[in-house]
């Protein structure tokens, strides 16, 4: 069975919505399942990158879950070749800005 990396870049994950609902519930869950069925067989694994402000807060809950990777610097993620995707779950005022910065960096959102 071939497996194919996605990586997300997560942002604003250290709230209530964004742990419980986005990262536990869905992101990590679909990787402890071993990732989503492809029709050809493949398994897709989400791959996530968790970003934050406090660098205490974000790498705490990165451990807390198992997540390898983690940063504050949203700006060198979306830099990143290795992750196609980018999701917000800051603040919603915020929101239109930081799918701006997404979009012009060629990611999905």
């Amino acid at each position: 069975m071939d497996q194919k990396r996605i990586g997300i870049i997560m942002h604003g994950v250290t709230g209530r919505m964004g742990m419980n609902q986005h990262l536990v519930r869905s992101i990590l869950a679909i990787r402890k399942e071993g990732g989503v069925a492809l029709k050809d067989g493949t398994r897709l694994m989400p791959d996530p990158i968790l970003i934050g402000r406090n660098p205490d807060k974000i790498r705490a809950l990165a451990q807390e879950h198992g997540v390898a990777r983690w940063g504050t610097d949203l700006k060198q993620a979306l830099q990143s070749k290795e992750d196609s995707i980018f999701f917000d779950a800051a603040s919603t005022k915020l929101r239109p800005k930081l799918l701006k910065q997404a979009i012009a960096a060629g990611k999905h959102v």
